[in-house]
Order: C-alpha cells, then structure tokens, then sequence
C-alpha cells in the first residue's frame, strides 16, 4: 500500500472510531488530525470537506459490514441456513464492533434519523439496500414465497433481535443474550417456514 493510501485509510478509521463514540457532529478535524499525527490542512490533501472525509468513513463501514456478515453466508442455499448465518455473523459484528468502541452504523441511526443531508441520505440508502437483501432471503424460505407485508415484519423482528441482544450485552452486561436471540430467531424461523 502506497504511503497516501495508507494515511487515508488511518484518516477513514480514525473518522469512524470517533464517530462511533461520540458521533459525527461531535467529530471535530482537529481530533482526527491529531490522532493520525497530521495537520488539519494535511487531512485536506486527502479530503476536500469533513463531510466527504465522513462519507467515505461511512460507506466503508458498511462495506465492511457487509463483507463480515453477508459474504461467509453467500455460498449457503437461500432461504434458513443462509438466514442463520447471516444472524450470527450480525451477533459477531455487534461483540466485534464492542470491542472497537462500537458500530458506527448503529451509533450513526441514532444521531442521524432526523438529520437531513447527505449523511443521513448515505445511511438510509445503505440500510434501504441491507433489508432488501433480508427480505429477498425470507422470501426464500418457504415456496410459494411468503408475502410482502410478513417478509417486512420479519426482516423487522430479525433486527429487533439484534439490537435487543447489543442492549442485553452491552447495557446489562447479560451473558445468556446470544442464547435469547438465538431462541427468538429460531422460533421466528420455525414459524415462516411452516405457515
């Protein structure tokens, strides 16, 4: 990796640890120059505007996201086993992303939801493309597919899930989460696949 590249990537990750912990409005150019030993006009020589620096931060992490949780499930059938895959690798990236300091798009949904801009803009677009992907899946479990309006409510139930468990995890320290989630996606699972 070309020294450039590799500062712009130290500059990328720095921009989503910060705003993952305090989030963006509260990420300031100062803090993340500092942090990756630059001057603030230096961080200009990568990126024309901290909003573009935050752009690039964001869409990379989903990117990312997508790459932990989506691609080890792929090469599994559609439908269940890909499901099931899919809802661990979502688990694992919640303890992962923990220990990083938290995840940059849960942090960004909370702060950004009624933000207009092209932060919010990216976000939507993102998570818009990741329940598609979901429902395309829950579809698959059962022939004739299931219709639209349950595949929308269990896409919504799949995440609820997720984020009871990081509540569970993260704010009351419960060891027995995973378990729970794991119990509440199977029963959904179950009860999709034989109505």
């Amino acid at each position: 990796m070309r020294k450039g590249d590799a500062t712009r990537a130290r500059i990328l990750d720095e921009t989503a640890r910060q705003a993952a912990l305090k989030g963006f409005g509260a990420v300031s150019l100062n803090d993340v120059a500092e942090a990756v030993g630059l001057s603030k006009s230096g961080l200009f020589k990568h990126f024309e505007s901290k909003e573009a620096m935050e752009l690039v931060a964001l869409e990379q992490e989903f990117d990312r996201f997508v790459e932990f949780v989506w691609t080890p499930a792929e090469a599994l059938p559609p439908g269940r086993a890909r499901l099931e895959k899919i809802f661990e690798g979502w688990l694992d990236w919640s303890e992962v992303e923990r220990a990083a300091g938290g995840c940059l798009i849960m942090a960004a949904s909370i702060e950004l939801d009624d933000q207009p801009g092209p932060l919010r803009d990216l976000l939507q677009k993102r998570v818009r493309q990741w329940r598609r992907t979901l429902a395309r899946e829950m579809q698959a479990l059962r022939d004739p597919p299931l219709p639209d309006d349950e595949v929308a409510m269990a896409v919504f139930q799949m995440k609820s899930y997720v984020l009871g468990h990081n509540d569970a995890r993260r704010m009351l320290e419960d060891a027995s989460a995973r378990k729970a989630a794991r119990a509440a996606f199977g029963a959904l699972l179950d009860r999709l696949g034989h109505g």
